[in-house]
């Protein structure tokens, strides 16, 4: 079994979409980036690639590639999780949490975990996404971005 982390940051900013775990949640402002900029599945990537030691989502999927302008971060997501089983890895379970003031994420919860199950082909079980505040401190906390942690595990397939 190999434990792999994940990290993430976006600025909010006016005038895009605000997309979480490949779920559009209705707010005034989206996050800033080259993709769709949603930090939970950039994290879980991440965390995925980590546990295979297999470098992070900028070395698959460079920011600088205009491939990868406005692209659906679930899709990447799939060829993250195609990379992972070409090296003989099968994902066990994964652990999220995103970090925002505003907007409300509970409501969004469970749909976002049923889409990261299906895009990583796994049990909705096996997956867990969580949402907190930074009780108004730091940038989160003053609703400049949102970030996001993962943890995955995986083992030999």
């Amino acid at each position: 079994m190999r434990i792999g982390h994940g990290y993430d940051v976006h600025r909010l900013v006016e005038d895009r979409k605000l997309i979480l775990g490949g779920i559009e949640i209705p707010y005034e402002k989206g996050l800033l980036g080259h993709s769709d900029a949603d930090v939970l599945t950039h994290a879980l990537m991440d965390s995925l690639l980590g546990a295979a030691a297999l470098g992070d989502i900028g070395k698959l999927f460079p920011d600088n590639d205009p491939e990868y302008s406005g692209a659906d971060s679930i899709e990447l997501l799939k060829e993250v999780c195609k990379v992972v089983a070409e090296h003989g890895y099968r994902i066990s379970n994964v652990d999220c949490t995103v970090i925002a003031q505003r907007p409300k994420l509970s409501p969004y919860i469970e749909n976002m975990r049923k889409r990261l199950a299906e895009a990583m082909e796994i049990s909705v079980d096996d997956v867990s996404v969580k949402a907190t505040t930074e009780e108004k401190m730091g940038f989160t906390g003053e609703g400049l971005g949102i970030s996001a942690h993962a943890v995955a595990l995986i083992e030999k397939a």
